[in-house]
């Protein structure tokens, strides 16, 4: 049985980031243990089959393997800036899916053999509920970020970062500046710390992580 929950993780992923946002917030103690995509650890693929991160392998050997998953799970542990109440289930699932659909086909458009500016133009529209939630407060979920922003926040700065240059100029105000705001966060950047890769022969490496400022 394991001390502490394990969770291989791959830095720019940006489920990843989300579900390490959330388990800095928590203040849970894990093992953080950063993998090589094109080399996946036989101990991450022994857990969960599936091979994507990230997956959260808890001390009693419970695996979790959506991303949303670990941060519901890290929060109902411990939730300091009551992000779990905010959460909304149907903008969540619009991002998760649409949103994504469109972000890959604009970042991968080689890859999916489309048309990038016909999916930008799809991206940028349904940021238009952001810009609407944000035109009057400085969070999706209000005065605060919420789940809601940092589940979401990986992938419109994902979108932004395929041409910056046209991001600064046609994203609606508000979303930049929210985007600006979580990119400059501490928490983001204790999410984004820089990890040896971890291999099987190695004992995975532990922090105890205080809840970010």
């Amino acid at each position: 049985m394991l001390e502490i929950p394990v969770l291989y993780s791959f830095r720019r992923c940006p489920y990843a980031m989300r579900a390490r946002m959330a388990l800095l917030v928590s203040g849970m103690a894990y093992a953080h243990r950063e993998v090589v995509l094109r080399d996946k650890p036989a101990a991450m693929l022994a857990a969960s089959p599936k091979g994507t991160v990230p997956v959260l392998v808890l001390a009693d050997g419970v695996v979790i393997d959506e991303s949303l998953d670990i941060m519901r799970w890290a929060l109902m542990h411990n939730d300091p800036e009551q992000w779990l109440p905010g959460a909304d289930a149907s903008l969540l699932a619009t991002f998760d899916t649409a949103f994504k659909h469109h972000l890959d086909r604009y970042k991968y458009a080689v890859r999916y053999d489309t048309d990038p500016l016909v999916h930008r133009a799809e991206g940028l529209a349904i940021l238009a509920e952001l810009d609407r939630r944000l035109a009057e407060q400085d969070y999706i979920d209000g005065a605060g970020r919420g789940f809601d922003d940092i589940a979401l926040f990986p992938f419109v700065r994902q979108f932004a970062g395929v041409d910056a240059e046209w991001f600064d100029a046609n994203a609606p105000q508000p979303v930049r500046k929210w985007l600006a705001t979580l990119i400059a966060s501490d928490l983001f950047e204790l999410a984004m710390v820089r990890f040896t890769p971890w291999t099987d022969a190695q004992d995975g490496e532990r922090r105890s992580r205080p809840a970010a400022a």
